[in-house]
């Protein structure tokens, strides 16, 4: 399985991420990432990231500006 990232605008339109994504083996390797690389992502200019298993929508978007 493979878990991966897609980083967005706050319309929804693809952008290419300020940090290089990793492909993950587990789902909590990849919300570990999130969570140490956000703000940078934020800075890089992605509203929200949606996470995926397979290519399959797990859930998002999630934004990564707390106070959206």
């Amino acid at each position: 399985m493979a878990w991966t990232w897609r980083f967005e605008k706050s319309d929804g339109a693809e952008v290419e991420p300020a940090v290089a994504p990793e492909e993950f083996t587990t789902q909590g390797d990849a919300e570990s990432w999130i969570g140490e690389v956000w703000r940078d992502l934020l800075d890089g200019g992605a509203d929200q990231v949606t996470l995926f298993e397979d290519g399959t929508k797990v859930y998002g978007p999630m934004p990564l500006n707390a106070e959206a």
